[in-house]
């Protein structure tokens, strides 16, 4: 599920074709507003790789209820009159992912289809008034505004690594384009999720990953990682044990989200449950929601909510008690503040020169990475990528 960052609206994806419903709600009331993509042939057994190329590509205009879909039928927009192909987009463009600039004249789709065949290592600028489409730089899952503006978090993906790279779009920098920043974390292997800022900005979750279901979120603007679990066992290694890959299916990819009161992470269980935990003193207390289904999906809704999806097609609206929630007010201080004091400690890098320039940290230990191109110790404590890296420049 996607919601609208300022509409009582959501995006969700079919769980048996590559179709989008969108849904408006409001108290206990959800009315379903239109879907793109029905027509599409089911998933059937299609599982992995083959099921994810079919899943659409969705992102909302950060204002107006204007959502637009990259699928099977090329990149659609939705609104409330319809569905339309989208002008300006390329014919053949096969988006794995889509998000909006702040200022939503602008579209970005990852990979770039400029050229024919796509480029992953490459994105798509799209101006939707003019319809010009530009180069953009390498981005591969979601993009998330942090809550203070100014600043736009991202995933470029290696099987081996995957970099957490932040960028300016604030007006001086021309709100339409992602300008790389020198700060970046760095996460063993590939698969995780688009990384989800607290409504204070003061922490980022990121949902991961291609072995195991991990959650790990670090304090923002610090980077300084203050949680990190995995969801269910661990991975036990290749082959996998029929018993770990139930576990594994039974756990939704798409089951966490921040609540409006400041440090308090959501997470959806195979039992239906919602787990409320405090992500500084790592203490978790149970909510029982859905009876006799499993958590499909979880997200916040624009007012501070949380919607639910189960696994039996349930849509549940819950609120967090008044009580334990700030003003909005206090919110927006509070995230402003954090977005400016990473931006302060931070400088603009050209886009194609990542391995030249970035400062990494896995939320515990910082590298320059350009020591890493000649490191050659590293021992079983450290990071998988981190040992890979040091055996290949060995090697060499």
């Amino acid at each position: 599920m996607v919601c609208h960052p300022r509409l009582q609206l959501v995006a969700c994806l079919d769980s048996q074709r590559p179709a989008v419903h969108v849904w408006g709600f409001g108290g206990e009331q959800f009315r379903e507003l239109g879907s793109v993509g029905l027509s599409s042939a089911p998933y059937g057994d299609a599982l992995g790789w083959e099921r994810l190329r079919r899943t659409p590509a969705v992102a909302w205009h950060p204002e107006q209820p204007f959502l637009v879909v990259a699928g099977e039928d090329g990149v659609l927009r939705w609104t409330p009159a319809g569905v339309s192909a989208l002008d300006g987009a390329p014919v053949t463009a096969g988006y794995r992912s889509l998000a909006f600039s702040p200022d939503g004249q602008t579209l970005w789709g990852s990979p770039s289809f400029r050229v024919e065949g796509g480029d992953w290592e490459s994105s798509d600028v799209l101006h939707l008034v003019s319809g010009a489409v530009g180069a953009g730089p390498w981005w591969d899952t979601g993009v998330s505004e942090h809550p203070g503006g100014g600043l736009v978090a991202t995933l470029a993906s290696d099987q081996g690594a995957t970099y957490c790279l932040f960028a300016r779009v604030d007006q001086e920098s021309a709100p339409t384009e992602m300008r790389l920043l020198n700060r970046a974390l760095i996460l063993d292997c590939d698969g995780y999720g688009t990384p989800l800022f607290s409504p204070d900005g003061r922490h980022m979750a990121i949902r991961g990953n291609a072995y195991d279901h991990s959650v790990d979120v670090f304090e923002f603007p610090s980077l300084r990682r203050v949680l990190a679990t995995t969801l269910g066992e661990p991975s036990p290694g290749y082959p996998y044990p029929h018993e770990w890959l139930d576990q594994l299916e039974a756990w939704s990819p798409h089951n966490i989200a921040f609540g409006s009161r400041p440090g308090a992470l959501w997470i959806g269980t195979p039992a239906g449950r919602l787990a409320e935990v405090d992500v500084e003193t790592r203490q978790a207390v149970e909510h029982d929601v859905l009876s006799g289904s499993r958590t499909s999906a979880l997200a916040a809704t624009a007012t501070g909510g949380l919607l639910l999806a189960g696994s039996a097609g349930e849509l549940v609206l819950l609120a967090e008690p008044a009580t334990a929630t700030p003003s909005g007010a206090a919110n927006r201080n509070a995230a402003s503040a954090a977005a400016a004091q990473f931006l302060q400690s931070t400088r603009e890098i050209p886009a194609d020169e990542l391995d030249t320039h970035l400062i990494l940290t896995d939320g515990a230990r910082t590298w320059n990475v350009n020591d890493l191109a000649t490191t050659t110790e590293a021992d079983s404590t450290d990071p998988t990528w981190l040992q890979i890296q040091a055996a290949v420049n060995k090697a060499r």
